[in-house]
């Protein structure tokens, strides 16, 4: 494939689809019929190739994202017959066959069911990790304003990337965490992980709230306060705790105050939207504080975050920020990319049409 000119799509303001952040391939002169799709405990997230419906021209396109919720993977299924009858319809002169290029743990649990609705097309399972490290090295190094910092003061400050991006750990958030050192383009290890993740928050929040999606449930996070129901540092002292440089607006303890009287018996009851900040700050602080610990015992100073956890959402990032800067006393940041949850979607798709070398 040719990725020369690559570059983010900017949104029309009238996308049906915010945020999807199409990335536009101009030189790239076959059409690419491979899809790939990375299945896993929560999220289905799918890549494909498409030429742009406003232009006649045989050159260029771009690669799109979409998702969809694992619990309903016939739905992704449908999606890809309708796309491939689409493309059929459209009169798509390329001979190449239709090959998926499937990852995560849904690929080996859900094989069957792919080859039963699509006889058609062949399906190819690929290592989930190595997916996900081709598919970050490729981000990283190749596509413009893909990494950034973030901050409340300073939102999105786009990173350029080193000459050599080896070494780094990526943080990847999904159902659980993997955290892997990558030092080589196919060198790489899981050094640790923890199952707090996207998929406790979706459980916890599930029974804890009214909120039926995961998406709602970081929106009603934006509307909670968090004070209302943990017990801060300055619920025990009163003050700031200046001699061990604990301010008193710190979390001392995660959903620390609603076992008190004065709080099980108000009368307007605990606000599902409290109880969804605290949630989300107490797993997303959980990650941070893992990530630099990771860091600090492999010598690591380039620490991405990835996975649909993240979402572009400005709460975890900015407690992601605030653990690493913290922790690490303001010598390491943490990275994000905008196609964060779609790492091993991505490199899926690269497989076998990129040299790595």
């Amino acid at each position: 494939m040719d990725f020369t000119g690559a570059s983010i799509c900017k949104e029309s303001p009238d996308s049906p689809l915010p945020k999807t952040w199409d990335i536009l391939l101009p030189n790239q002169a076959e059409y690419v019929s491979r899809i790939a799709v990375d299945i896993g405990g929560s999220l289905a997230k799918l890549v494909y190739f498409s030429r742009d419906p406003a232009t006649s021209s045989t050159t260029g396109g771009r690669l799109n994202f979409t998702k969809f919720e694992t619990e309903k993977i016939h739905e992704c299924i449908d999606f890809i017959a309708k796309l491939i009858s689409a493309r059929k319809l459209a009169g798509n002169k390329d001979k190449e066959e239709v090959v998926i290029k499937a990852t995560g743990g849904g690929a080996h649990k859900h094989y069957k069911m792919f080859k039963e609705y699509l006889p058609e097309v062949r399906v190819e399972k690929e290592d989930e990790m190595n997916c996900l490290i081709t598919g970050g090295n490729f981000l990283i190094s190749k596509i413009p304003y893909e990494v950034f910092t973030y901050s409340d003061k300073d939102p999105m400050r786009f990173e350029e990337p080193p000459e050599n991006i080896f070494p780094y750990m990526l943080v990847n958030i999904g159902s659980g965490v993997s955290i892997l050192k990558v030092t080589g383009t196919d060198k790489f290890e899981r050094i640790s992980g923890t199952p707090l993740g996207g998929g406790t928050l979706w459980g916890l929040l599930s029974l804890l709230t009214s909120a039926n999606s995961f998406d709602e449930m970081l929106d009603m996070s934006k509307h909670g306060d968090n004070k209302n129901v943990d017990m801060l540092v300055g619920d025990i002292y009163g003050t700031d705790y200046t001699k061990i440089g604990l301010a008193s607006s710190v979390t001392a303890s995660s959903m620390g105050k609603v076992f008190r009287e004065e709080i099980k018996h108000k009368t307007e009851g605990i606000r599902s939207e409290d109880i969804a900040r605290s949630v989300l700050l107490m797993i997303s602080n959980n990650i941070g504080q893992i990530a630099y610990l990771n860091a600090q015992a492999h010598g690591l100073k380039r620490l991405y975050f990835g996975g649909y956890f993240i979402r572009g959402h400005s709460i975890t990032m900015n407690t992601l920020s605030y653990a690493i800067d913290y922790w690490s006393k303001g010598t390491i940041k943490a990275l994000f990319l905008r196609h964060e949850g779609y790492l091993g979607a991505v490199g899926a798709f690269l497989e076998g049409c990129i040299n790595k070398k």
